[in-house]
């Protein structure tokens, strides 16, 4: 069954905190939210796009917000340290993600990232 971009959003803002962690990649884990955004919204090439950013990060970051603006089949992706300082942008010159836009948080806990949804924070 498909959702509308409201029944989507609503769904995603039923997500607080996370009763499990599944594993992306060895170093990357999602949670309950953000499996739910990727199975659903057929996106787990976010999930990646992030991860791509994600393992290029200096030592020291330990939290980032990632936001990504879809326009016209087309997307931005920027990741920033979560005080507004841009560490690394992307383009997507396709996509069909289903939602105008959406920001996902992820932390170092000191051996995973973990990408989540702002209501999982």
């Amino acid at each position: 069954m498909k959702l509308t971009k409201s029944q989507l959003l609503n769904h995603l803002e039923q997500f607080i905190g996370t009763a499990y962690y599944y594993p992306l990649w060895p170093s990357i884990m999602l949670t309950d939210g953000t499996r739910y955004l990727a199975d659903t919204a057929g996106c787990y090439w976010l999930m990646d796009a992030i991860t791509s950013h994600l393992q290029r990060l200096p030592k020291e970051e330990t939290f980032i917000s990632s936001k990504l603006t879809v326009d016209n089949g087309k997307a931005r992706l920027n990741i920033e340290d979560g005080n507004g300082t841009v560490l690394a942008t992307q383009q997507i010159p396709y996509t069909d993600f289903p939602l105008d836009e959406i920001m996902l948080f992820a932390c170092w806990d000191q051996k995973h990232w973990v990408i989540m949804l702002p209501g999982e924070y």
